[in-house]
């Protein structure tokens, strides 16, 4: 086992140039923001849908379209409005009148990498048309199913639900997102470099550094990242206190939580771990691997009681508890 968790090790340290190389491109684009950049970059080394959320003018499409960018991939941005149509996304089948045939018009979903800007502005039809994309990888117009290209990627953002014009998205399809990451303001003297960045009009073009198959033999070494069966028991531990909270004496956090955690978060979970001990520089993933992604992996999957509303705890709050309690091997 020690041969292989060095023979990861060097094949980490080999493709951590990868990385610096895309961080750098990305910073030319982007000032601070390092918690959203580093699960962007989870989400693209685990093939893992990543939901932005935030207020307007927090450089939510910027950083996604800047990784575009830095990527030699197919990439389309679409802009989900409440006249979108489903079609408008996967495609659908044109009739011609030449030969009284149909043929298939494929949508902007067939991209590698899809930036869907505001998503939660699009009525829930058009929000499901994702679903099939993003869980199958596959998109079915007609009677025929084609596969999507790899790698395939949906970055989506969206606006808090309390802004004017948003719909909150299907359950089934917010659970298809690996991260729901929320985005804050930036730190002072980040948002005085942004502003020097624009005013000097400072903004270099961001280039293309990584190919397809960089981004492949990354999530290969990804796979390769070790988790101790300790780790692993750790990780089954924190999803179920999302629905067992009693068996982990958290009595305060029981009447808060409707629904607890899927298997799927459980699966992110371990995942999600191993991507962030890659970008680390690790070839083994630590409990403190599973906490630094645990928020963005469970936020949206911990569904809370009316008394949690009514007491103004939020799922941040309850997957704190949830850490505090579970024993860390």
């Amino acid at each position: 086992m020690h041969a292989d968790i060095q023979q990861t090790k060097d094949r980490v340290a080999e493709k951590a140039d990868l990385i610096h190389r895309l961080n750098a491109e990305l910073g030319k684009a982007i000032i601070g923001q390092e918690e959203m950049i580093s699960r962007l970059l989870i989400g693209l080394l685990t093939g893992g849908h990543v939901l932005l959320e935030g207020v307007p003018g927090l450089a939510k499409t910027t950083a996604i379209t800047a990784l575009a960018k830095a990527l030699s991939v197919d990439f389309q941005r679409i802009q989900f409005t409440p006249d979108l149509l489903p079609a408008d996304l996967v495609g659908t089948m044109i009739y011609a009148p030449a030969d009284g045939s149909f043929k298939t018009r494929k949508g902007p979903i067939f991209s590698n990498l899809i930036l869907a800007d505001e998503i939660n502005r699009a009525p829930s039809k058009v929000q499901s048309a994702l679903l099939e994309a993003m869980q199958e990888r596959q998109v079915t117009i007609g009677d025929e199913t084609f596969p999507l290209e790899k790698p395939f990627l949906v970055l989506a953002t969206q606006n808090p639900i309390e802004q004017e014009g948003t719909y909150p998205l299907p359950e089934a399809q917010v659970d298809r997102f690996m991260l729901k990451v929320k985005i804050t303001y930036p730190k002072p003297d980040e948002e005085r470099k942004v502003l020097d960045m624009a005013l000097d009009e400072a903004m270099r073009p961001v280039q293309e550094v990584l190919t397809p198959q960089d981004i492949f033999d990354m999530q290969d070494v990804v796979r390769m990242i070790y988790i101790d069966d300790q780790v692993k028991d750790y990780i089954v531990s924190v999803v179920r206190a999302t629905r067992e909270p009693g068996e982990f004496k958290l009595a305060k956090v029981a009447p808060l939580i409707d629904f607890g955690a899927s298997p799927r978060a459980t699966i992110f979970l371990g995942i999600g771990a191993r991507a962030n001990a890659f970008l680390n520089g690790r070839a083994y993933v630590t409990p403190q691997d599973v906490k630094d992604v645990a928020y963005d992996i469970l936020r949206h999957r911990v569904v809370l009681t009316y008394e949690a509303e009514a007491e103004e705890m939020t799922s941040e709050d309850v997957i704190r508890e949830i850490l505090a309690a579970v024993p860390v091997p």
